[in-house]
């Protein structure tokens, strides 16, 4: 009973915290997610006051909270999006691997980590933050813009490649060979293609046999399947992450508005709780030792993003103002990062401080590029890449975020 006792009350003052934290964190217009983080830290192992009672049931919080951020992530996408997206962004989606992934995976090997961080690595600083950037958008007021397709396409390329690399990863991490390496990659390929085939061809069926009227058995039915499709891609060494994000897919029209509306709350809940657990489990005394490599490696990859965003907005003809800020709304890193050490954590513990550093930094700096990139450039090549014709696009409706 006194365990019981302790658990609530160290729940309910993480929760409350977060409240707090999230309310304070709106009224100044910035991303909570580095204020979740350091309020892991504060109460973790090393911090100012460890809660021990309710570990456990914190990180099954933090489990469910990837679920629900890959889920709401594969309900904003439809089948027909992913897949036109993929045909037209993926020169873009090439070249920001490469810019953005070969310096995580240089640093690792730098650091002396091994070939299974440099793995890890690389996935932390490839990865933009979309919670973060989808914020930003909507704060810059944006949506409207010419460039912000070319953002969401880039972000949309990154969401899909996650369901490739998360099992490349978990099997890395598990200690598969070559072989048990291949097996689970085309276990993956073969299911990201056959859900996105079935979402394609039979959609609607899918979505008729999930909806319902009453919202309750709506939430049940979703998050029921959800779970379980994620448990059983996790049994599969697929990971469970993509399987929450091919139910997303699966899921449209007012089945996945329906659904997202109903689980925006959860989401939200669940993934302060994720942040928050990550902190916990990281020491901040481990922290300082990797500052110096944190804050080299999120100067190259704001750089790099800066040039992704750059690059991606010439090739669909945004003029320079645009390009410069597609490139600074990009440099944002967040959930996705944190996503991937967590899971690396267990075979290379230094990734999560370095980790935790880096996307303090980058969750801090990306709202910044995303303002003064553009003018910054203006200013720097004599108000040449002042071209108001890219200020809007020619339709009115708002880029879906």
């Amino acid at each position: 009973m006194h365990n019981t006792a302790t658990m609530l009350i160290e729940l309910g003052a993480i929760i409350l915290a977060l409240g707090l934290l999230g309310r304070l964190a709106g009224r100044v217009g910035f991303s909570p997610v580095p204020l979740y983080l350091l309020a892991g830290l504060a109460f973790g192992h090393g911090g100012i006051l460890p809660l021990q009672a309710s570990e456990e049931f914190t990180a099954v919080g933090a489990e469910i909270g990837v679920i629900l951020l890959l889920l709401m992530l594969g309900l904003e996408y439809s089948a027909s999006e992913l897949v036109t997206n993929l045909k037209t962004q993926y020169p873009s989606g090439a070249v920001d691997f490469v810019l953005n992934a070969v310096p995580g995976a240089v640093a690792a090997l730098i650091l002396g980590w091994g070939p299974v961080a440099a793995v890890a690595l690389a996935g932390v600083t490839w990865i933009s933050s979309s919670g973060v950037i989808a914020k930003v958008l909507g704060d810059l007021r944006r949506l409207g813009n010419r460039e912000t397709p070319v953002v969401l396409g880039v972000l949309v390329i990154e969401d899909l490649a996650m369901a490739v690399y998360l099992p490349i990863l978990t099997a890395v991490l598990a200690g598969a060979g070559l072989a048990g390496g291949s097996v689970t990659l085309l276990i993956s390929l073969g299911t990201v293609g056959a859900v996105l085939y079935v979402a394609l061809r039979h959609g609607r069926l899918i979505s008729r046999a999930v909806s319902s009227d009453n919202a309750e058995m709506l939430l049940l039915v979703v998050l029921g399947l959800t779970l379980l499709v994620a448990g059983l891609a996790q049994e599969l060494q697929v990971s469970a992450a993509v399987g929450a994000f091919l139910v997303g897919i699966a899921l449209s029209g007012e089945v996945a508005e329906g659904a997202s509306n109903l689980l925006t709350p959860l989401r939200d809940l669940f993934a302060a709780v994720f942040f928050v657990f990550f902190g916990l489990s990281t020491d901040p005394a481990d922290i300082p030792p990797v500052l110096v490599p944190a804050l080299l490696l999120a100067l190259v990859t704001t750089l790099t993003k800066i040039a992704t965003g750059w690059y991606a907005a010439r090739r669909a003809g945004i003029k320079g103002a645009g390009r410069w800020r597609a490139g600074g709304t990009l440099v944002a890193r967040g959930e996705f990062s944190i996503v991937i050490a967590g899971l690396a954590v267990g075979v290379e513990p230094r990734i999560g401080p370095l980790a935790t550093a880096y996307v303090l930094i980058l969750v801090v700096v990306g709202p910044l590029t995303a303002r003064w990139t553009e003018p910054l450039a203006r200013r720097l090549t004599g108000g040449r890449t002042d071209t108001p014709v890219d200020t809007e696009r020619p339709t009115p409706e708002p880029a879906k975020v």
